[in-house]
């Protein structure tokens, strides 16, 4: 028999597509919990069934966070509940985070319990950079919102992280080429499971790829980082600093320069002084 729990909220992170996944810590929680609050309760049956345990299951979703939170909330004071995502890590792009928020608000205990996460699993399989990546969720679906959220990441030194769609992949990877510059990418897709695949290519070739066979499964987007920057030229340096010293002295004006462009401070410091002289 599990050992009871404390009261509290566990947050516990289930496969993303091979239940084999699931690790005993979890197995061992999903066990032990009065309730568990799931997003959808025909997948966590399925995944209850195949570690042999059945528990009480609560329904939150986007449709009924809001009225189903507060008696959560409430139960936590006294019980322990499990929340539970379709696939992977809770909170990742659903509505988790307000039960968390609250919880700790009340004062009770909250636990994680890690584990699977698509957009970690996508980012080891694309061979891009990780030392910095944005997790940026599903794209807006018009286009001018979808734009405007692409500018943003611009000049971003980091790896892009994107949910999609079949149907919508291939317009989705044109949009980015368009906005982004044509990047390496990589297009993940039914991470542990049998028909796993990652294709690596350019986000024109990536879009083209699918224009005509959109894939199914679970789409995970991964855009590697802006590239460095072209240095400024000395015609560039030259109408920054002289700009600068509109509104700056000499050394401040050379100051915002160095750290703007790139250039050496000393030797704009020594130019600011020639053209206030001039």
């Amino acid at each position: 028999m599990a050992a009871p729990l404390d009261p509290g909220l566990y947050i516990v992170a289930t496969p993303i597509g091979n239940l084999g996944d699931l690790s005993p810590r979890a197995a061992a929680i999903l066990t032990a919990v009065d309730l568990i609050a799931v997003e959808d309760s025909r997948v966590t049956a399925k995944l209850l069934q195949h570690i042999g345990i059945k528990r009480p299951m609560l329904p939150y979703h986007d449709h009924n966070a809001d009225k189903v939170r507060p008696g959560l909330i409430a139960r936590m004071a006294n019980e322990a509940i499990a929340l539970v995502s379709d696939a992977g890590t809770p909170l990742i792009s659903d509505p988790g985070y307000k039960l968390v928020r609250d919880a700790r608000a009340a004062g009770h205990k909250i636990v994680t319990i890690p584990g699977p996460s698509a957009v970690i699993a996508a980012l080891t399989l694309s061979g891009l950079p990780t030392d910095r990546f944005l997790f940026a969720g599903f794209l807006p679906p018009k286009a001018k919102a979808r734009a405007d959220m692409l500018a943003e990441f611009k000049t971003l030194r980091a790896t892009l992280v994107f949910y999609e769609t079949g149907p919508r992949l291939s317009a989705m990877l044109a949009d980015v080429a368009e906005v982004l510059g044509n990047r390496d990418a990589a297009v993940a897709r039914e991470i542990t499971k049998t028909f796993e695949e990652c294709v690596t290519g350019s986000l024109e070739d990536l879009s083209a790829r699918y224009k005509d066979t959109p894939p199914k499964g679970e789409i995970v987007v991964i855009v590697g980082p802006a590239g460095e920057a072209a240095a400024a030229s000395a015609d560039d340096i030259e109408d920054a600093l002289k700009e600068a010293m509109k509104t700056a002295s000499p050394a401040q004006a050379a100051g915002a320069v160095a750290r703007a462009l790139g250039a050496d401070r000393k030797a704009l410091y020594a130019r600011a002084l020639e053209l206030q002289g001039k």
